[in-house]
This record gives C-alpha cells, sequence and structure tokens, in this order.
C-alpha cells in the first residue's frame, strides 16, 4: 500500500502526482498497492490551494510499504507536530520505504531520518535547508535522491520523477515508461538529472559570482582550477572559496564539475560527436574521467545517456 502524509496547507500536486502515477502504473501492471491518504486528524485536510483532499487517520496505515510525505506552506508546522514525527520515526523503524516532495523533506530532517543521509528539496529553500539541517547531506542540483529506503525530491513535479523511479523499481522500467507516456512526459527523468540548469542555479540572488560562472561556463576548456577562478574573482584561493561555498551551497570544483556535466551531456544528448571529443572540450580530458563524472551524476555512462535519448 501506498501512504501519502499530507497536513493542512500542504501543496496539492505533491500528493496528486504520486497518486496520480501510481494509480497508472498499477493500472498496467494489473496488480499494484491500494494508494491511501493519511492526515494525523482523518477527514478533509485543506491544501494550500483550497482544494481539499479526504485523508484517513494515522491508525490505518498498518499496511503501508511506502510512504510519501507531501511538502507545502504548511510543512512548517507539520514539522513540529511530535505525533507527525512520531509517526514517521515508527514507519522508518519497521523498513517501510520513505519519500518526500519538495518541502516535505523537512519532516523527514526532524524526524532523524536524513541524519548522514544524502537528500535533496526545493532549490528556494537550499540555504534555509543547509543552515537548519548541517547534518543532511544536501544535494541542492537534484531532481531526486535515493540514500537506502529513504528518498527525497525537488520541488512539486519533480515527485512524479520520483514516484517513476520508484515505479521502475517495483514493476521495471517498460512500465515506468508507459506509466511516463501515459502522464504525456516527454521522457522520465534521471535522478541526478539538475532541477534546472546549473549556471543558474549556482548563480547567488545578488549575482556575485554570476558573471564568473558564465565565463567558466564558455571556457570549460581550460583548466579552471580554484586559483584560476579566484585570480578572476580578484581575490585570495581561501577567501574566494569560502566565499563561493557560502553563496552557492557548493565548493568551486564540485560547481565546474557540474557546468562540465550539464553542457558535456547536453552534446552527448543531441549530437553524434565522439564521446572523446566532447570530454576533451569540455575540460574533462580524459573520456574515463567524464564517464565516472557521469555515473555520479545520473546513475549511468555516457554512452547510454546518447542510447536512450536516440531512442526517445
Amino acid at each position: 500500500m501506498i501512504g501519502v502524509l499530507v497536513f493542512p496547507d500542504f501543496q496539492l500536486l505533491d500528493a496528486a502526482g504520486p497518486i496520480s502515477a501510481f494509480e497508472i502504473a498499477a493500472r498496467f501492471a494489473e496488480s499494484g498497492p491500494a494508494i491511501r491518504v493519511l492526515a494525523m486528524t482523518p477527514g478533509p485536510v485543506r491544501s494550500s490551494s483550497g482544494v481539499e483532499i479526504v485523508a484517513k487517520g494515522l491508525k490505518s496505515a498498518s499496511a503501508i510499504t511506502t510512504l510519501i510525505v507531501a511538502g507545502g506552506e504548511g510543512v512548517r508546522q507539520a514539522a513540529t507536530c511530535e505525533k507527525t514525527l512520531g509517526f514517521v520515526r515508527a514507519i522508518a523503524k519497521r523498513g517501510v520505504r520513505i519519500a518526500s516532495v519538495c518541502s516535505g523533506a523537512y519532516v523527514l530532517a526532524e524526524a532523524g531520518l536524513l541524519d548522514g543521509r544524502r537528500a535533496t528539496t526545493h532549490w528556494q529553500r537550499t540555504r534555509h535547508f543547509l543552515k537548519t539541517y548541517p547534518q543532511v547531506k544536501l544535494e541542492p542540483d537534484r531532481i531526486f535522491v535515493r540514500d537506502g529506503d529513504v528518498w527525497t525530491s525537488a520541488g512539486i513535479s519533480a515527485g512524479i520523477d520520483l514516484s517513476l523511479a520508484m515505479i521502475a523499481e517495483d514493476y521495471g522500467d517498460d512500465i515506468a515508461q508507459k506509466t511516463a507516456k501515459q502522464l504525456v512526459l516527454y521522457h522520465r527523468r534521471s535522478g541526478g538529472q539538475s532541477q534546472f540548469s546549473s549556471l543558474l542555479e549556482l548563480k547567488a540572488p545578488n549575482g556575485r559570482f554570476g558573471p564568473l560562472l558564465a565565463w567558466a561556463r564558455e571556457n570549460l576548456d581550460a583548466p579552471l582550477t580554484v586559483e584560476d577562478l579566484a585570480e578572476r574573482a580578484g581575490m585570495s584561493s581561501r577567501h574566494f572559496t569560502r566565499a563561493f561555498m557560502a553563496e552557492t551551497g557548493t565548493t568551486p570544483s564540485k560547481a565546474v564539475e557540474r557546468l562540465r556535466i550539464e553542457v558535456a551531456r547536453q552534446r552527448v544528448q543531441s549530437s553524434s560527436e565522439a564521446i572523446e571529443r566532447v570530454a576533451q572540450t569540455t575540460g574533462f580530458r580524459d573520456p574515463e574521467r567524464m564517464r565516472r563524472a557521469f555515473i555520479r551524476a545520473f546513475g549511468q555512462p555516457p554512452q547510454s545517456l546518447r542510447r536512450a535519448a536516440r531512442a526517445g
């Protein structure tokens, strides 16, 4: 059984997206788990849009095998509700697969389920989340992250991507692809894919490092060491590294790798350019180094992404 946990002022699509994905997958699989919406107080639960959804009480969750926690404006109160947190902890102790959509990650973090784990959430919450939960290994540029039986996803529609990945695990890739097609999605996005352009994601709100990152993206074939970037920024290497991490949430070297991965992925998927040439011109130099970076980011090598793009 799939349980979807909601609370007053939850984001409607955070719940409705996964519900629809699992409903369609079960139809294609001709057998699948029931879906149950859960809330601390059973009955109609008002979403932030004003639309209500009818939920069962937490006591009806004894048979669930997957718990998905929605996000939304009401997450602040939900994340401080001891009854809600106790319920999530108890479910986790049973070995149930647990996931969050968007800011639902706050509930998992407050329950202690993300301590020492990799996770993600909506990009707008990155700074606050990093400050509030330094023990969580936040990966702010990911659409969704899986760390063991705990899954987290980025904002709103990324909950559908997370659900499709779960469906692929439960029923296989064929059912997941059919489900994506029924949902009229262009394709099923991998968890390693950025929430959006790495360049946009890395820009601090005040644009302090925006010009530097734009320059780096246009000069990926250069070494782009921390020293190189610091010199261009007119700062010492140590001061630059500290300031860059404070404003972007990542190190300069990881930022450069993400820019390289983004450009390399686009060229791998949209052209027939030799993989070796892509590696050379995007600064990876060695195709093996680029292959390892792709596996870390997307879970598959460049050749697989190219085949998938052509098949799609």
